[in-house]
């Protein structure tokens, strides 16, 4: 992940390591020990036992989970969301995982610390934590859980504008959860009769998650932090709409950025309604400003006069950017 002062892709691409001895007794033994697991994730493990490609170990470490999930929450593993939470989505215990931590331990021929796991909370979690160990990375920040009392102290945007219910931070993503509730004050009028979420009140969302990774997740110097005062919208790119929410529709949002270089940060965005695709965003640009932690602003709670919209102001660029708000409703 890069700093707020760098130009880098945020992905990393995994490269090979240097593969151990792979004997006919040792794809007996791995057979034995993934016989309960699916014959792709057995394929996966070889591949990555063969010739040390950290790119394997994703899909062995899906398998393994994929074995001691029940059978009826099988089905949430088909996409591999990263965003899945091991206790709360796929009914992983403390027991459970200790069972997949050996597992894998003995799969991929590492050693795990079992203080290590506690912050593991997601699949995603999982996937980072074990690819870094093998690669002999530093291990990343843990997943930062944040509940929609959080969301509210540190956000710009305020109720009734204010379109996350829960979200998680980590260094490489942000997810989220809305549930539309049918009383959105949008829904009165789109449509008659056939209340449907807007697309661009969507798009607000993602937007919003984005604002609360640069003020939750996002890298920064020591003693510097990113001022909620100073993020504001400047596009998007690549927007497709994919299936129509409705109320009682939970919208799952996710986004992850691809560019960060103050004052500009550009993230990937997409909305889900379970395992069906609602919104993709290719490219959503915020520009942002940087300021000294111990003057950092008051959360912003104040409420505009003529709107009923928070209060938000900023030092005067050069080219004044459009606020997320004003430019989604333009």
């Amino acid at each position: 992940m890069p700093d707020a002062g760098s130009t880098s892709s945020v992905t990393q691409k995994s490269a090979p390591l240097p593969a151990k001895p792979f004997a006919p007794e040792d794809e007996s033994a791995l057979r034995e020990a993934l016989k309960r697991c699916s014959p792709s994730t057995f394929e996966a493990a070889v591949q990555f036992r063969k010739t040390g490609n950290p790119e394997h170990v994703p899909a062995v470490v899906i398998g393994v989970i994929e074995r001691f999930v029940e059978p009826d929450l099988r089905m949430k593993l088909k996409d591999a969301d990263d965003d899945l939470r091991l206790i709360e989505d796929l009914g992983i215990d403390s027991l459970t995982m200790m069972e997949i931590v050996i597992l894998v331990e003995d799969v991929l021929q590492m050693s795990i610390n079992n203080d290590e796991l506690r912050n593991l909370r997601t699949v995603g979690d999982v996937k980072t934590f074990i690819d870094c160990k093998i690669r002999g990375l530093p291990l990343p920040k843990p997943t930062k859980f944040i509940p929609i009392e959080h969301i509210g102290a540190v956000m710009p945007i305020q109720p009734p504008f204010l379109f996350l219910n829960e979200a998680s931070v980590s260094s490489t993503a942000a997810n989220g959860k809305y549930k539309i509730s049918g009383q959105e004050f949008f829904l009165q009028g789109h449509f008659k009769d056939n209340p449907v979420m807007p697309a661009s009140i969507m798009l607000e969302a993602l937007g919003q998650l984005a604002v609360l990774y640069l003020l939750e997740g996002a890298p920064t110097e020591p003693g510097k932090m990113v001022s909620p005062q100073t993020i504001f919208f400047t596009g998007c790119e690549g927007v497709r709409a994919h299936r129509v929410c409705k109320p009682g529709d939970i919208l799952s949002l996710s986004i992850k950025p691809k560019r960060m270089k103050m004052p500009l940060a550009t993230f990937e965005g997409s909305i889900r309604v379970g395992q069906e695709k609602a919104v993709i965003a290719e490219e959503i640009t915020l520009t942002f400003g940087i300021v000294d932690a111990a003057n950092a602003p008051v959360p912003i709670n104040g409420v505009g006069v003529a709107h009923g919209e928070p209060v938000v102001t900023a030092p005067e660029p050069a080219v004044v950017p459009t606020p997320i708000r004003a430019a989604m409703n333009g």
